[in-house]
């Protein structure tokens, strides 16, 4: 998508430095990218503790050792 954006020069050349892009459309794609990334992360680490995860993965890995032995002994006809 094309987009006309008044971006001061100062923060383009910055974010090329920082990015290593020589294009500025690659370095604010990448700049925006990281945003968008770290954002997330704070989100998800702002749910720490308020989500309850029950999860048994030595029962999970239990049912899935049974599951394939079942679809071997099916192989195995």
């Amino acid at each position: 998508m094309r987009a006309t954006l008044n971006i001061p020069d100062d923060l383009i050349s910055e974010v090329q430095k920082l990015s290593g892009e020589k294009s500025k459309t690659k370095a604010i794609t990448t700049a925006m990218e990281e945003f968008i990334k770290q954002k997330k992360i704070k989100e998800l680490i702002a749910l720490k503790g308020k989500v309850q995860i029950d999860y048994d993965w030595e029962k999970e890995e239990e049912l899935e050792m049974k599951a394939q032995k079942k679809r071997e002994k099916l192989l195995e006809k």
